[in-house]
């Protein structure tokens, strides 16, 4: 395999120093076998050990290699989004820095991207990693986040992408979200697929990934969801909750009110009257929160010229009715005939 276009090689690394030199060693023998053309960005998210210094000195000749190295750590998300910001490829391929995601299987990933896909994401489909702490927690969240995003993943947690760079430097990453890229990216309208992909067990090192990591991923998966569904129309979302809730208390008071004056049963030990009147107090909140929201969501578009659509491509002819004379133009603004502009 060759390509001509150029593959960035984005790598977030932390306290790696056992491992960096010898990931370097594989994607540069990868790169040479497929005949890539290639650059390697490591990421050092403020390694307290010796990754970067062994990582300079492995590839000091190398002028593929850039280092960026971070001034303290600041999570992987970010690491990542540095990666992209210092990638100059055409073609964007994340992985871990730990050795247990496999380059000889970018090769097959990009080939599988030329052929009309946007991203190709990995799925370790034979996971080597502890059952308990690791395997079973990913399947639940990973079922969670397919449903909750409808972008259906077996493997949302594989670093393992390869991506048209167009699509990650169009998409601005916080928290934990470096996992919901494909999610966020649908809303582009991009085509992804799905690749099982060697897993390694790690052999050196310690593994970064903690139980607290879950909570925020499930905060971030909130945050997405959102995203994905009222970022344009959030009074949507806070006006149907708005409209439920005071619609239930309003029936509550209702009813109560009859109770009162036709039944004349009294109302000063109800606790329901007092639940009938905070639901419709919360059900306004609800409104004049989306209210707010829709006037922020506006500002953000209008001020920084946001748009709130995405497009794919121009088809343009040059072939003009030649009766009309708006067509007559000089030869050197003459465009070619059905010329494709992709722009995403």
């Amino acid at each position: 395999m060759s390509t001509q276009e150029l593959v960035s090689f984005v790598v977030p690394i932390y306290n790696e120093e056992d491992n960096v030199v010898l990931l370097y060693n594989e994607l540069a023998e990868v790169s040479e076998q497929a005949k890539l053309n290639s650059e390697f960005v490591f990421v050092d998210d403020g390694s307290s050990d010796l990754t970067v210094s062994r990582l300079r000195e492995a590839c000091v000749n190398d002028p593929r290699v850039k280092i960026v190295v971070l001034r303290r750590n600041f999570g992987q998300t970010a690491a990542m989004s540095a990666g992209f910001d210092h990638a100059t490829g055409e073609i964007v391929v994340t992985m871990d820095g730990d050795l247990q995601n496999d380059p000889h299987e970018a090769p097959k990933m990009i080939e599988k991207l030329k052929e009309g896909y946007d991203i190709v994401a990995g799925w370790r489909k034979d996971r080597q990693d502890k059952v308990l702490s690791r395997i079973i927690p990913s399947k639940i969240a990973n079922s969670i986040i397919s449903k909750a995003t409808k972008v259906e993943l077996h493997d949302y947690g594989c670093s393992l992408k390869v991506f048209r760079a167009e699509v990650v430097k169009n998409i601005n990453l916080y928290g934990e979200m470096h996992r919901f890229i494909p999610a966020v990216a649908a809303q582009l309208g991009v085509k992804i697929c799905e690749m099982p992909v060697n897993h390694r067990a790690r052999q050196f090192g310690v593994s970064k990934y903690g139980i607290s990591r879950t909570f925020r991923v499930i905060l971030d998966l909130l945050t997405v969801k959102f995203l994905l569904g009222f970022s344009t129309r959030p009074l949507h979302l806070f006006g149907g909750l708005g409209i439920a809730s005071g619609l239930l208390g309003s029936l509550l008071l209702v009813y109560l009110a009859f109770e009162r004056l036709v039944l004349s049963i009294p109302l000063s030990n109800r606790p329901i009257l007092m639940l009938g009147v905070m639901l419709v107090l919360i059900g306004l909140q609800f409104i004049c929160s989306g209210l707010i929201a829709e006037v922020l969501v506006r500002t953000y578009h209008e001020s920084q010229g946001k748009k709130i659509y995405f497009v794919r491509s121009i088809i343009q002819s040059s072939n003009k009715n030649p009766n009309d004379s708006s067509s007559a133009l000089p030869d050197n603004k003459n465009r070619e005939s059905d010329k494709l502009y992709r722009v995403i």
